[in-house]
């Protein structure tokens, strides 16, 4: 019998293969004494002290290496879980609690909230250090909740805040105290992964584990009770390709592991001792946006860059991209180049502005992959949750003042971009003269590095700036919509709680045509970058409005051209599109 859970799809596709369920063992651990016999087994504080400390070793060295492979953007993820496992924020309140007199797992829980709710003072501190109580044995279901408890407070201060980005943060304290107790429990409390084909299931999918069994081979999708569209793990599985809900029914944490099951990451559902045959889908391992994702292409559709509608429209598809791996991932799959250099990703914990040297190291690994090719490189965009640590980084504006910041980017693009179709882009644009800032610092840096000057784009993703388009259209050579940011801005809607589709709303297609309306008049390129280009729905309804260049997720671009070659364009009428725009742009 077919059982069903539900969940939010944050990566599409569809999967199958056997339930792993990691945490079966050590979830068993959280019961009662006599249910698990985790009582009887005993801990010390250097224990959990020690486990604490594996944790955030492992991550640092995994985050080392996919940093040596040039996926800078999954190293910064990994890196948190580090910087987190490594903070006696949250291993503190669990050693106070186990030091509290005939700690339990109930009493321990107790007091480890009560920690971490009213934190210990500086001064304090020392107790947590190692000394003579570090040999004082604990019941290992104590210390278990200990953990569990101080994360879980923790985690509740994060989910409370009111920005939705940070607050799924919360999912990564989770995952953390995860994986210190199954180190404490040690490796015969752990379920090793199926050496075939298998779907994930967590309360908290860790974007470490993603990659460490995406690249084992047998990995075909995931889900997670918690997190979501925007929680990191999401943001590496659509990276990979790899079909993922998050937000799941928990029932689905007592589901029978090894059972076969399919997961519609599309269709929000996963199906337990369901039969791939019955449902179509003989011989499916993972059929998602990477790889899989060829399925959605029409027979004869060339991958070279470039592909036409089915009335002979020739339409670019380009891809987003912010590390290495996810540029061999888009020219593997056939795009013609990228569209978007994400820039801010790998400095979104930086003490202060990056300089000539950190932008050439994050640079070269990814433009070296792209001679010849178009590469549009977007300066930094701190906003949103991509806003460092350092005082007044926030905006477009505060970039543009910032003295040497500017100056210092462009040069390492100029550098790094030699070998490639380059140009630059700047985000977030509200004024001509911010256009005319980086204009003359780019005049100046080309001067002095011997080049010509690349053409200067700028991003549309404001209702205001949509609107003057046409005033804008004369001093760039080029625009880009981010349709993510711009249909939050047209409904004035929180932009975590859009979906691509969202864009398909006439008040957002009217700005989008307006856009590419002022772009053809005035002659120049014209692009979509944001998610809505990578939407079945509505990138027919781009292409009808006179798009004629698409950049999209690296994983996306296979199914993106098969949705081109079957979209017919001929006597399409879009709101306000007067000409279409100049194509290839970047």
């Amino acid at each position: 019998m077919t059982t069903s859970y539900r969940g939010t799809p944050v990566s599409e596709g569809m999967a199958a293969g056997e339930l792993y369920l990691p945490d079966a063992v050590a979830g068993a651990g959280a019961g009662t004494a006599d249910e698990t016999g985790a009582e009887a087994v005993t801990v010390t504080a250097a224990d959990v002290r020690a486990a604490f400390a594996g944790v955030a070793a492992e991550r640092s060295l995994l985050a080392g290496r996919l940093r040596e492979a040039g996926r800078d953007h999954e190293a910064d993820i990994v890196e948190i879980g580090a910087l987190m496992a490594a903070d006696p924020a949250l291993s503190a309140p669990a050693l106070d609690a186990l030091a509290a007199p005939a700690a339990t797992s109930a009493t321990a829980a107790t007091s480890a909230t009560a920690a971490t709710s009213a934190p210990a003072a500086g001064g304090d501190r020392a107790k947590h250090e190692p000394g003579r109580s570090d040999h004082r044995r604990y019941p290992l279901a104590a210390a278990a909740a200990a953990i569990t408890a101080a994360a879980e407070t923790q985690a509740a201060i994060l989910a409370a805040l009111p920005d939705p980005d940070l607050a799924q943060r919360a999912s990564d304290v989770r995952q953390v105290a995860t994986a210190v107790n199954a180190r404490l429990a040690g490796d015969a409390a752990a379920v090793p992964p199926p050496e075939a084909a298998f779907i994930l299931v967590r309360a908290d999918v860790d974007p470490a584990d993603l990659i460490r069994l995406v690249d084992a081979g047998h990995l075909a999708g995931a889900v997670s009770v918690g997190g979501g569209a925007s929680s990191h793990a999401a943001i590496i599985a659509r990276g990979l390709g790899l079909p993922m809900l998050a937000g799941a029914d928990p029932a689905v944490l007592t589901a029978p592991a090894g059972h076969p099951a399919v997961l519609d990451a599309a269709g929000g559902e996963l199906l337990v001792d369901a039969v791939p045959a019955d449902r179509g889908l003989a011989g499916l391992a993972r059929v998602g946006a990477a790889g899989g994702g060829t399925a959605a292409v029409v027979p004869g559709t060339v991958l070279s860059g470039t592909c036409r509608t089915a009335d002979g429209e020739l339409v670019t598809v380009l891809c987003n991209v912010a590390s290495a791996a996810e540029t061999r991932l888009g020219l593997a799959n056939g795009a013609a180049g990228v569209g978007l250099l994400r820039t801010e990703i790998p400095f979104t914990r930086a003490a202060g502005w990056p300089d000539r040297a950190g932008h050439l190291a994050a640079l070269t690994p990814i433009l070296g992959l792209l001679g010849g090719k178009r590469a549009v490189v977007r300066l930094l965009d701190f906003a949103g949750d991509k806003i460092p640590p350092f005082p007044g980084a926030a905006g477009l504006p505060a970039f543009l003042r910032a003295p040497g910041a500017l100056a210092a980017q462009l040069t390492a693009i100029l550098q790094a971009g030699a070998g490639t179709d380059l140009a630059i882009m700047i985000p977030m644009v509200r004024a001509l003269d911010e256009v005319d800032i980086v204009r003359v610092e780019l005049a100046r840096a080309a001067k002095a590095a011997g080049v010509d000057p690349p053409p200067l784009g700028m991003m549309v993703e404001l209702a205001a700036t949509a609107a003057a388009a046409a005033a804008f259209a004369g001093s760039v050579d080029f625009f880009s919509i981010g349709t993510n940011d711009l249909t939050a801005d047209v409904l004035r809607r929180d932009r975590s709680a859009l979906r691509p589709a969202d864009a398909s709303e006439r008040r957002v297609l009217t700005a989008i045509a307006t856009t590419v309306h002022a772009a053809g008049e005035a002659g120049i390129g014209l692009s979509v970058c944001g998610d809505a280009a990578a939407d079945p729905a509505v990138l027919p309804q781009l292409l009808a409005i006179g798009v004629r260049t698409v950049s999209v997720g690296a994983a996306k671009v296979p199914a993106v051209a098969g949705w081109i070659a079957r979209a017919d364009t001929s006597g399409s009428a879009a709101p306000g599109s007067g000409r279409t725009a100049t194509p290839d742009a970047g």
